[in-house]
């Protein structure tokens, strides 16, 4: 049987979730990775998408995250989101009103740069649309 390990999702709000887990699923901006424990030391920035916690102790649960970082330790893991709220909760006009805003954003850039970073921030909010979706 695999270790548990702590793990904590924090918003600029609340902590939404401070436990003893088995795994941890983020998406990471170089791609999704599963943290278990005694993983090595690894910080990485958050895209927007889901974190899936299977809990030591009952069913997987499914958060949206948008943004952040994470810390991962051998030990423990935190993740500092953006924001973040469980799938449950996720509210489709408030998805839909930043995938807008995205879209202004894009249109708006002022060099490629930035209309660079607010496509691949547009793309990352669709596609997490399209993952809540199925």
């Amino acid at each position: 049987m695999a270790d548990n390990f702590k793990f904590e999702l924090v918003s600029p709000e609340r902590l939404l979730v401070s436990e003893e887990v088995q795994h941890v699923v983020i998406p990471g901006a170089e791609g999704e990775m599963t943290v278990m424990a005694n993983h090595a030391p690894v910080m990485t920035t958050i895209k927007p998408g889901v974190v899936t916690v299977k809990p030591a102790s009952g069913a997987e649960e499914r958060y949206v995250v948008f943004g952040g970082f994470a810390d991962i330790l051998p030990e423990g893991c935190t993740l500092l989101a953006e924001s973040a709220v469980a799938v449950g909760d996720i509210d489709r006009d408030d998805l839909a009103r930043r995938i807008q805003e995205a879209k202004e954003d894009v249109a708006d850039a002022k060099d490629d740069k930035a209309k660079t970073k607010a496509e691949q921030f547009l793309a990352q909010l669709t596609t997490l649309e399209s993952a809540l979706a199925a």
